[in-house]
């Protein structure tokens, strides 16, 4: 039999393998803007950055980072997957961002700061997170 094929996977955590993972998944197109949809759980972080179409351009979450367990709905978590995105949105040539924000969890306003940190001229930062307008239906009367 032939060889056998090892893929190695890259370590994002360190600065190395983050730059590495950066190189290999340039786009060639290049955008001047785009939205940053944050979406916060308890549980987890997931940052996508779309064009202004909404077309996904690239996406991550704090479990691909390697964060695991009740650490990925950190806010040290949604920091280190917003640095993350900035370094392969400033690559792509984005400049000016838009930011959504959606969900309860602790990541959502670290998310925004670390862009923000980055240098990047933040247009907006708008709230969508769904409200309920009347509820779920109450229960029935107890019957005695």
């Amino acid at each position: 039999m032939g060889k056998k094929r090892i893929i190695q996977k890259q370590d994002l955590t360190t600065e190395e393998g983050r730059a590495a993972a950066i190189k290999t998944t340039s786009s060639k197109r290049k955008f001047s803007d785009g939205v940053v949809h944050v979406q916060a759980t308890y549980n987890n972080t997931i940052i996508t950055i779309t064009d202004r179409n909404g077309d996904v351009v690239m996406s991550s979450s704090a479990g691909a980072l390697g964060f695991s367990g009740a650490k990925k709905g950190t806010p040290y978590a949604s920091t280190k997957v917003a640095e993350f995105l900035g370094e392969k949105a400033k690559a792509m040539g984005i400049k000016e961002l838009s930011i959504l924000i959606k969900g309860v969890g602790a990541g959502r306003d670290a998310a925004a700061r670390s862009f923000a940190g980055q240098g990047f001229e933040i247009t907006s930062i708008r709230d969508i997170t769904p409200i309920p307008h009347n509820g779920p239906r109450s229960p029935k009367p107890r019957r005695v």
